[in-house]
């Protein structure tokens, strides 16, 4: 390898205006994973090549992934300079400009490519943000467009059609669920006004660690089905993405149907985990840092582990208690030796479980993953601690409560990259005050919120 390095360099220093000399070193670079070599060769391609479109774009794509984005939208703006109609560095420059918190200028932008999924998807979210939902759902509709890059969200062959808001008396409706567990969990709300609409019968297809806590708490639903097992599906009237019925019922801001609770802990599951509860008077704090790896935003959105939250230790009369499954569990079970903490995260089998628990606690801080949204549905108290680097279009702009989650949900804004200092210090000097103001019903009884 060590060889081919050096002959394609030597390649590239005999041809120096040679584009494929030039591809078969970047190329050999990627392979190796040695991004920061990768960069330098492109700075060489475009310095001898400066009017090559492509090449600017291509950098600007990988110092985007090295977390680089003074340098990504440099490159982005030379590959525009060029090539003034690159309709995929402008989509790409657009949702850099979202991340760096600059949304005119990225609106801007996006609203020059009106043909283009991926920036109609990502001008969706921006919208969303901004309150703007009627034409923020609507666009939203891209995410399964079949010219959209990598799409997620694939509409299924069935034998009868998708559901364009006709009346549902009397009718059956297939709701497919897509993406995260948390969009199931904030969107399955809508199921229940569905059946009170008429809907003979309603089917939710969705994930095996959400069947118990849908089949016991969430009313409305006379079917759940598995995701995978689309072919057994009986035969419906109508089919529907699951995050389609917000732009099908033309929710607006102040039409968001945020009654709570929308879902309910079981009593079996309750009396399980009532003896796992930590006795005491004081506050039953639940903590999950980490969401999953594999989302486009954990580096900005998790915690880089348990210490960043070391001055919460000191607030006196607080049981803290880990919730945290997946990534940070094997932290949870060795945690630093000032802070006495109750893992619970590692009996949790499921959503049904996760409800269990957090109905019996006083209070979840979580970054934004699904146990907020479940916290939130449960109508129990919660602190979501968000970044300022690609914040979800859900938690809309500038605000510290949620329209979804009325009365129940706290945000907490990250005002700089990778500071969470200021952030973990609003939290405990607002902790007392909400020690003062919680009262924990006798018996671990659940919180019901009108």
């Amino acid at each position: 390898m060590d060889a081919a390095e050096t002959a394609l360099r030597k390649a590239v220093r005999l041809r120096p205006l040679s584009l494929e000399a030039h591809a078969a070193l970047i190329d050999h670079l990627t392979r190796r994973n040695r991004p920061d070599a990768v960069v330098a060769a492109y700075r060489e391609l475009t310095r001898r090549l400066p009017d090559l479109a492509v090449a600017h774009y291509n950098l600007g794509v990988i110092l985007n992934d090295l977390r680089r984005p003074a340098e990504a939208e440099a490159a982005y703006r030379e590959a525009l300079r060029v090539r003034p109609d690159y309709g995929e560095a402008l989509a790409n420059l657009g949702v850099l400009l979202m991340g760096l918190g600059r949304f005119e200028e990225a609106e801007a932008a996006l609203w020059q490519l009106p043909e283009l999924p991926e920036a109609n998807l990502n001008l969706a979210q921006l919208l969303l943000r901004s309150g703007r939902f009627a034409e923020g759902w609507r666009r939203f509709e891209f995410r399964y467009h079949p010219r959209l890059t990598g799409r997620a969200v694939i509409p299924p062959d069935l034998p009868f059609p998708a559901w364009r808001g006709e009346d549902l008396a009397g009718k059956s409706l297939l709701v497919i669920w897509e993406q995260g567990f948390g969009d199931a969990i904030q969107f399955c709300r809508y199921l229940p006004i569905l059946s009170g609409r008429g809907a003979a019968r309603i089917t939710f297809l969705c994930d095996r660690q959400l069947i118990s806590l849908l089949a016991t708490g969430l009313r409305g639903v006379g079917n759940l089905a598995l995701d995978w097992d689309l072919s057994a599906i009986p035969r419906h009237d109508y089919w529907v993405f699951l995050l389609s019925i917000p732009c099908l019922m033309g929710t607006e801001e102040a039409s968001i149907p945020a009654s709570l609770p929308y879902l309910s802990a079981s009593p079996e599951r309750m009396a399980f985990w009532r003896d796992a509860m930590p006795p005491g008077a004081g506050l039953r704090v639940g903590l999950a840092w980490k969401g999953r790896p594999d989302h486009v935003n954990d580096a900005n959105r998790s915690l880089p582990g348990l210490a960043v939250l070391a001055s919460l230790w000191g607030v006196p009369g607080v049981t803290w208690i880990s919730v945290q499954k997946g990534a940070g569990a094997m932290e949870a079970q060795s945690p630093p030796l000032d802070q006495p903490l109750v893992d619970l995260g590692a009996r949790i089998r499921d959503f049904a479980d996760t409800a269990a628990v957090l109905a019996q606690l006083d209070l979840l801080i979580t970054v934004d993953t699904a146990v907020a949204h479940l916290c939130g549905a449960l109508g129990k108290p919660c602190w979501v601690v968000l970044p300022c680097v690609g914040a979800d279009w859900r938690w809309l702009a500038e605000r510290e409560d949620s329209p979804w989650y009325p009365g129940v949900m706290r945000l907490f804004r990250q005002r700089a990259p990778g500071d969470w200092t200021p952030l973990v210090e609003e939290m405990r000097n607002a902790l007392p005050e909400f020690s003062r103001t919680a009262a924990r019903p006798p018996c671990g009884r659940e919180i019901t919120v009108r």
